[in-house]
């Protein structure tokens, strides 16, 4: 695996190059079917000064009856920069959460060849708590050219966690980022119809175990939640969750400690709980 750069900037820093020609900045704020908040609405109110708003729902793969999967090069470069975003750019990102659905469009621009990626260290909360500008509305853009260059082998499908599953030698840890009760099968999903439980041989770490005042938690407590979750950072990861999007959490944490690893089963448990004949383990042994 690859060493890397800390992918986080400070409130601070952003304002000191709030109006630099090559940053970007982006609203990704995104919520559950279940939290009844309208993101575009709350950007419209209030949004980073220049930033502009990324549509997780928007900018995927529209086909696909799962919730916004990852695009084809051809569309995400055409709708990026329409943006007026290019792979060129340094790309800042936040959401209204502080990490959250950031670090799902981090991870889309890492998978699409951007090299200067970055997240808003405490996100909006921290940018208002820190005093610093902000704006509403609507922003003018100016078209850019964005030139993806997929990273496919990132990208996992019910296939691939499938012939995982089959092979006795695979080193490859599957780890499923959701609350511990939804792992267990305790609870219901918050998409409608799934059924309860995990992927078999899958590792359980919440994301919100990762996550402290907005920033990923230190390296010393990131590792040690490696250690009691099982996980071997040394080792191959992909990983999961409800819809693709907490998932990254750990890769976004994994790579602020040092470690590139990006692979994300895309589908994660939107599709596998709707899957017939895949197998799951439900410990709780409860009916979705």
């Amino acid at each position: 695996m690859n060493q890397i750069n800390n992918p986080f900037i400070t409130p601070k820093y952003l304002a000191n190059h709030l109006n630099d020609e090559d940053i970007k900045i982006i609203d990704a704020s995104w919520y559950l079917p279940n939290m009844a908040r309208n993101a575009h609405k709350e950007y419209l109110q209030k949004h980073i000064p220049n930033a502009v708003y990324f549509n997780l729902d928007k900018i995927a793969d529209r086909t696909s009856n799962l919730p916004h999967m990852i695009a084809s090069e051809e569309q995400f470069s055409r709708q990026v920069g329409e943006m007026g975003i290019s792979h060129k750019n340094r790309i800042v990102i936040y959401d209204n959460v502080g990490i959250f659905s950031s670090a799902r469009v981090w991870w889309n621009f890492r998978i699409m060849g951007a090299k200067n990626v970055y997240i808003l260290a405490g996100g909006l909360t921290r940018w208002e708590e820190e005093g610093f500008e902000m704006q509403g509305g609507n922003i003018g853009i100016k078209p850019n050219t964005f030139e993806a260059k997929l990273q496919s082998e990132y990208i996992y499908t019910a296939f691939k966690i499938t012939k995982l599953l089959k092979n006795e030698t695979n080193q490859v840890q599957i780890v499923d980022m959701r609350p511990r009760d939804r792992f267990m099968g305790e609870a219901d999903e918050p998409r409608i119809g799934l059924r309860r439980g995990h992927i078999p041989y899958s590792k359980n770490l919440p994301f919100a175990d990762l996550i402290e005042n907005g920033e990923i938690i230190s390296k010393e407590a990131f590792f040690t939640r490696l250690k009691e979750a099982e996980i071997n950072p040394n080792k191959p990861i992909v990983s999961t969750c409800g819809s693709g999007v907490t998932a990254t959490i750990l890769n976004l944490a994994l790579a602020t400690h040092g470690i590139d690893n990006m692979a994300v089963y895309d589908g994660s448990w939107a599709q596998w709980g709707s899957l017939q004949g895949v197998p799951i383990v439900n410990p709780a042994n409860k009916k979705a």
